[in-house]
């Protein structure tokens, strides 16, 4: 794992930012988003800053904010002002480190060299962008308001402007062959991104892709295909370094997402906006925090100066909870999970990670035993769902 993250892990705090609203909603997208229209985002700054204030007066942090993730919705609708108002917030709360990752989830419509220049004065830093295809017929069927031509240059003034780049991609999609996928992939790979989030699509309930499947209409890959397009991901984005830290995600060494790599290592994260999620110490526990999912209701109760905050729960986390989250999210990890780590601050479940559990797995070559690490093979990632679950039953 590169310096720049090593260095970061040690003290690190993120925080992330949720922006609700799209242009349009996607027909795979189970986020909390709603159609941007009639947005005052002045009174959304300060409502951020009411609810950072008061997260702010729960924690007692030592060391200053290392990322900041603006995701959503698509960040990118909100002005570059409205954004720096934000970090500055955030800054005078837990302070900003020198070199803290400041990332930005956009969309390419509608962006042009005057906004990206204005977003990077705003501090924005690293610059990821939901592509998700490379051919047109594909992004129509995935509701995308974009062409294969605005993403490329889009992309490309983007890699001019900022120091780190990502580009989100969708695969393993209804019909598609692992030959169409190879060169849809190389297309985006000639781009020179410095990190690739890959996602096979998956059906989510509640979504019109779900309702068409739940009807029939919809279908995914096989899994015999779906593994094939998995092995040749891994394949051509190793060959262009790219190299893969997680189970969908690959960077260039050193171009890692510190805030993601912070969230799946266990480290306190801070969530801020409607339906986001967050990790906070109070007292020296772990607590999570969930924002009331319905932006007006998150806006209106950050407003009232009788509650000042959009929080829906704070709930402490039993040692248990700990454990059982360093373990899933760690072994997403092409690294996995110290048992070091793992176990500090936290309680094992009655008959987890056994002995004679971990040494059956290791011999079904879903597992290795590196030491103070555990990790998951390729086959393991594969199934990591079942992998874990496997680990927590005696």
């Amino acid at each position: 794992m590169s310096e720049r993250l090593d260095a970061s892990i040690a003290h690190s705090l993120g925080v992330y930012v949720h922006w609700p609203f799209c242009l349009s909603i996607c027909p795979y997208c189970d986020f909390n988003v709603h159609v941007f229209k009639n947005v005052d985002q002045d009174s959304w700054l300060k409502a951020y800053a009411a609810e950072i204030q008061h997260l702010g007066n729960l924690t007692d942090y030592a060391h200053p904010v290392t990322s900041v993730f603006f995701g959503g919705g698509t960040p990118s609708l909100v002005r570059p002002d409205i954004l720096e108002g934000i970090l500055n917030e955030i800054a005078s709360v837990w302070g900003l480190a020198q070199n803290a990752e400041i990332s930005l989830e956009a969309n390419p419509v509608g962006l042009d060299r005057p906004l990206l220049e204005d977003l990077k004065r705003a501090g924005i830093t690293r610059f990821s962008m939901g592509v998700q295809s490379l051919d047109d017929e594909a992004l129509s069927f995935l509701g995308r308001t974009h062409n294969a031509a605005d993403a490329i240059s889009a992309f490309a003034l983007a890699r001019d402007l900022f120091e780190y780049t990502s580009l989100d991609l969708i695969y393993a999609r209804p019909d598609q062959t692992v030959a169409a996928w190879t060169a849809e992939l190389t297309k985006a790979l000639a781009l020179a991104p410095d990190h690739l989030s890959a996602y096979q699509l998956t059906i989510e309930q509640g979504t019109n892709f779900g309702k068409l499947h739940q009807a029939g209409r919809l279908t995914l890959p096989e899994e015999d295909v779906q593994i094939g397009l998995y092995d040749i991901t891994q394949s051509l984005c190793h060959d262009v370094g790219l190299v893969a830290y997680e189970v969908s995600n690959h960077a260039r060494p050193g171009h890692e997402s510190r805030h993601n790599l912070q969230c799946w290592q266990g480290t306190p994260y801070i969530g801020i906006g409607p339906g986001a999620h967050g990790r906070i110490d109070i007292g020296g526990q772990r607590h999570a925090s969930i924002g009331i999912k319905q932006p007006a209701a998150w806006l209106a109760s950050t407003s009232d100066i009788s509650v000042g905050h959009g929080l829906a729960s704070l709930e402490r986390l039993s040692n248990e909870e700990v454990f059982e989250e360093r373990l899933m999210f760690g072994l997403r990890l092409v690294d996995g999970v110290s048992f070091s780590d793992i176990f500090k601050n936290t309680t094992v479940p009655d008959g987890a990670l056994g002995p004679a559990k971990i040494d059956f797995l290791i011999g079904a070559g879903l597992l290795e035993d590196r030491r103070d690490r555990l990790v998951a093979t390729r086959s393991g990632r594969l199934v990591l769902d079942r992998l874990v679950a496997e680990l927590l039953i005696a």
